[in-house]
Order: structure tokens, then sequence, then C-alpha cells
């Protein structure tokens, strides 16, 4: 008996530091998530585990077309990670009070805003007969990004000034309702490599993008997970964040090899020179590092979607991303 019971002590702390064997991962159509379609192409995840002493590890991907559809999934326990606008976290961030932050950046892409109206040449030529096509409406970033730019065009409390004429739907449909002009959409904020096909588009045209309204850069997207999720299997999130980082790195050494694979792997009808075109400096481009998370929280604490105002980027990201400049 008492050997029963030393070996019941042995194995009982074992057993309860047990981590789970698949991590379940989410991304979204675009370019932008180039990162973690090579991540799951390349098995890096499972890779970075293996180093880590957890070669049983395996990683399980889901495309979704929307950011609040995976959130979710996320706090309904049916997802570990979500790879999706940063806007998203931050308001999980503060609804949770800091129960759900986050991991590491994902990419840094303009995203453009594009018109079919020809009365409409800027922002602030949108009237209530136009549509515009984003992720998410209200949340999504793309949503996010036209509130802060209502604020510089007519003021701070006109930052719902766009939000009666979101539509939410994802980039590949957007695109294709903007491109055929059947749908009543009219604009579509859209992203990566969908964008750049509107652009070349007759008749459409280029009405605004997140770096000039954000003035710096941006990361979009970001990944994130629980606290319950990332105390419970820290050795997991070690070769989450582990793998985002070797995908960085595989993309900077190789991009027309990465945008080979995303092709691949998604059927888009694009050419690999075409990708590497828009990646341009793909070291720079698909840096893990946080950017611009700051700007965003003041944001939307200054418009309420957030009750709490985060001191600094540290606040909505775990530990195991600060050791990056981001802000």
């Amino acid at each position: 008996m008492k050997r029963l019971l030393l070996l019941l002590a042995v194995l009982l702390p074992i057993a309860a530091r047990a981590e789970v064997s698949e991590i379940r991962i989410t991304r979204q159509p675009s370019i932008i998530y180039l990162a973690t379609v090579i991540m799951e192409q390349q098995k890096l995840v499972e890779a970075a585990a293996a180093r880590l002493g957890m070669p049983g590890l395996t990683a399980k991907y889901l495309v979704l077309n929307s950011g609040g559809t995976a959130t979710d999934m996320l706090l309904s326990g049916n997802i570990d990670v979500v790879t999706t606008g940063a806007s998203n976290m931050l308001v999980l961030w503060d609804r949770t009070k800091g129960g759900v932050r986050g991991l590491a950046g994902g990419a840094v892409l303009p995203m453009w805003a594009l018109s079919r109206n020809p009365a409409v040449r800027s922002l602030r030529d949108l009237t209530e007969t136009d549509r515009i096509a984003v992720p998410t409406v209200k949340v999504s970033t793309q949503a996010i990004l036209l509130q802060i730019a209502a604020r510089q065009l007519f003021g701070d409390a006109e930052f719902a000034h766009f939000d009666q004429l979101e539509v939410t739907m994802g980039h590949p449909d957007a695109a294709v309702a903007l491109i055929s002009g059947g749908s009543g959409i009219t604009t579509h904020f859209s992203a990566s490599p969908y964008q750049e096909e509107e652009a070349r588009t007759p008749g459409l045209h280029v009405i605004a993008r997140s770096d000039e309204i954000l003035g710096n850069k941006f990361s979009n997207p970001v990944s994130f997970t629980t606290a319950k999720f990332r105390d419970a299997n820290p050795a997991v999130i070690r070769a989450f964040v582990a793998a985002t980082r070797d995908a960085a790195a595989f993309i900077a050494a190789d991009p027309h090899r990465a945008a080979e694979i995303y092709l691949k792997a998604t059927g888009e009808k694009y050419s690999a020179d075409e990708l590497v075109g828009i990646i341009g400096d793909a070291k720079q481009t698909f840096d893990t590092t946080p950017y611009g998370m700051k700007r965003l929280a003041d944001h939307m604490a200054d418009t309420k979607l957030l009750r709490t105002r985060a001191a600094s980027w540290h606040d909505v990201f775990f530990p195991e991303a600060h050791d990056q400049e981001g802000n």
C-alpha cells in the first residue's frame, strides 16, 4: 500500500501537468495570413514542439471569414489560438479583464479602401447611399480604422460616422461583390492580395490606406489565446510562439517559395511573382513584433468600445511577446 501511495504521489502531479496533444488555430483569407499558412504547410508547430520535448503535438488549422466568428469559438473553447485583427483581441482582452491576450504579431501590410463610386475620391465623399464591406461591422480592424479616420475628418464626436454604412463580408466575397458591381457594395476596406486585384479593375480606385490613417506601422493580424489555455499548456504555447518566428524567418529567407506554398494551399489564382511584389521586404513585412497596439487600444478606449485603457502594449500581450520592441 505504501508503495502504491508513493507511486500515486509521483504520477498525479505528472498527470496534472499533462498538456493538450493538439492545438487548434484559426486564420482568415488574405496574404496577411501567409505566416500561418507556412506554419501549417511546413508543420512548424510540430517541429518546434519536438525541439521542446513534445514530439506528439499536432496543429489543426481552421479557415474562417470573420474574426467575430473566430473569437466566439475561442470563448466557447472550440478553438485554442485565433489569428485575426487586433481589434477583436482588444475587445476580448477588455471583456475578459485580461483573460485573453496576444502572443505574436502576424504581418505589417497596409490595407486599402477601394470604391467603385466615381463621385467618391476619398472617405470624406462617402454618403448614406454607399455600402462598405468590412470583415465584421464596428469591431474588425477595418471598421476601427474607419472610426479613426472619421475622427480625423469630422471630429471626435463623429467617430461612428461610417458605422451605419458597413456590411459584414469576408474579403474574397467582398472583392467579387465590388468588382461585379451587382450587390450594392460600393466600397471595400480590403486586404492583400484582393485589394491589388481590385485596384487593377477598371472603375475601381483607392480612397484610403491604413498606413495613411495611422501614420505608422501596424500589425494586422495578431495571434491570441486565453489565459486559461496558456496557463494549462505553457510548452504548447512556447511551441506556437517559436513557430510564428520560424515562419517569419522562412518567408524572409525565400519569399518566392513561401508564395508558392501559399498559392498551393489556398488555390488562389495569382502568380507567385505577384505575391512577392506585394510582400516587398519580407523581413519587415512578416515581423512578429506587435506594432500599433497602443494606438488602436487608445482609440477604442476613447470611444468606450473598451472600458479599460491599456497602459502599454504589454498589458494586452502575454509575456511570451515581451522580448520584442512593440508599441
